[in-house]
């Protein structure tokens, strides 16, 4: 897992909005278009249990479940003239779907 600097970036200048924590967790939920579909939030700290990264003072943090699904994946910050998102680069997932949410494996 990595977490790109421009994605930690984004999560500390949101964290310090929010007065919280630069922890960003990436979880992985059934649902979406594809099958499954990514879900972001800023935690307050990583669990026992999590895959916890760290770039440029940012943590991302992932749980066991969702990792078998992402392991190896990139979380980048992308800004077009579509609008800004965070994206996960997965390169285990087979198919996704048009709005970049949701993937099937």
């Amino acid at each position: 897992m990595t977490l790109s600097p421009a994605a930690a970036a984004r999560v500390a200048a949101i964290a310090a909005k929010q007065g919280k924590p630069a922890v960003l967790r990436l979880s992985v939920e059934g649902g979406g278009c594809s099958g499954f579909q990514y879900k972001f939030g800023l935690a307050e700290a990583a669990e026992a249990d999590d895959l916890a990264v760290e770039t440029d003072g940012v943590t991302l943090v992932v749980d066991p479940v969702s990792l078998d699904l992402v392991a190896g994946s990139v979380v980048d910050y992308v800004e077009s003239l579509g609008g800004a998102a965070f994206k996960v680069e997965n390169p285990q997932a087979a198919s996704g779907c048009g709005c970049g949410s949701s993937f099937a494996i």
